[in-house]
């Protein structure tokens, strides 16, 4: 079993940044891809981006290309997202998710499913001010 627990969250500026972790325990972390989604308030939840289990291979939606980037640091089983140039349509709760199986996507698409994710974190809230 994998816990997942985000940090990093809070109240920004639009044009600022913000750089949010997930940490994961359990040692087989480092083999798990990892994404990271966000929900808004009254809205579904939406893909934000990727990256494989090697780090090898990221993928994002088309609205946070460009601004943000994913990382992973598998020596500290963590999992980070920095968000540049943030705008008040980014204000959301976000969660760090992982997948059990090393292989399992190849594919934006595959990688964008929620429902490809195994293990979920409790999420962490972005509010972007105007």
């Amino acid at each position: 079993q994998v816990q997942l627990v985000e940090s990093g969250g809070g109240l920004v500026q639009a044009g600022g940044s913000l750089r949010l972790s997930c940490a994961a325990s359990g040692r087989t972390f480092s083999s798990y891809p990892t994404g990271w989604f966000r929900q808004a308030p009254g809205k579904a939840r939406e893909f934000v981006a990727a990256i494989s289990w090697s780090g090898g291979s990221t993928y994002y939606a088309d609205s946070m290309k460009g601004r943000f980037t994913i990382s992973r640091d598998n020596a500290k089983n963590t999992v980070y997202l920095q968000m540049n140039s943030l705008k008040p349509e980014d204000t959301a709760v976000y969660y760090c998710a992982a997948q059990n199986v090393g292989q399992r996507c190849s594919s934006y698409g595959c990688y964008s499913r929620a429902l490809e994710y195994d293990y979920w974190g409790q999420g962490t809230q972005v509010t972007v001010s105007s």
